[in-house]
């Protein structure tokens, strides 16, 4: 028994050092894993995501109702984090320039969507997501969001260091960039994504609001 269960047992090894503090239960990966498997698998088998219930998952996943809770308040906060699983993590921007950034910015959806082209998950939860606007909100606010930010950031940083014109709307200038992007992952998900385009987008941009003489 520890002293946080009230025993007063001393918090030392024997040798006379110190001991560390217990931390909480931590999640059980393999449970985890389990429940996003379990997903997975009905997606693929067809499954609309409005009929996937955590009744469901748990007895795919051979767990208990109570074990995804522990995890997850409901399913649209699962869904987000099952996506941010099989997606690549937020980019991690260089700062060397405006240009490296956005590029690096630009990439990152060029990537998400290639990867959206092979993946069931990807495919089957974002073609199913307009209709459930609960997952869509969070999944809007604790990942499209995050990286939106990340590209106003990235032309604040151009407009101060003279980059990008200052006499702009910043939200219109990051518009520019990541909108060809968008077109092509979103709205037109057949069109060709080919290397290099982040690099093409950026400097075509770029090349039209340098400040003026």
């Amino acid at each position: 028994m520890s002293l946080h269960d009230g025993g007063g047992q001393d918090p030392r090894n024997d040798d006379g050092s110190s001991r560390a503090p217990r931390r909480g239960r931590p999640r059980s990966e393999a449970a985890e894993q389990a429940i996003f498997d379990a997903a997975v698998a009905l997606l693929e088998e067809g499954t609309p995501l409005v009929e996937i219930s955590i009744e469901k998952l748990a007895r795919t996943a051979g767990v208990g109702k109570a074990t995804i809770y522990r995890r997850w308040s409901g399913k649209e906060e699962l869904f987000v984090d099952l996506l941010r699983s099989v997606e690549s993590p937020d980019p991690v921007l260089p700062g060397t320039s405006v240009r490296d950034d956005l590029v690096t910015l630009l990439e990152s959806i060029r990537q998400r969507g290639l990867a959206k082209r092979t993946s069931a998950v990807l495919h089957h939860v974002f073609s199913e997501m307009q209709f459930y606007p609960k997952l869509y909100e969070a999944y809007h606010r604790t990942v499209i969001e995050p990286r939106r930010r990340l590209g106003l950031d990235a032309v604040r940083r151009g407009m101060e260091s003279g980059e990008i014109r200052d006499d702009l709307d910043v939200e219109l200038v990051n518009d520019l960039f990541t909108g060809p992007l968008l077109l092509r992952t979103v709205i037109r998900p057949g069109s060709t994504l080919e290397p290099g385009l982040a690099e093409a987008v950026v400097d075509t941009v770029l090349d039209g609001l340098r400040p003026r003489a």
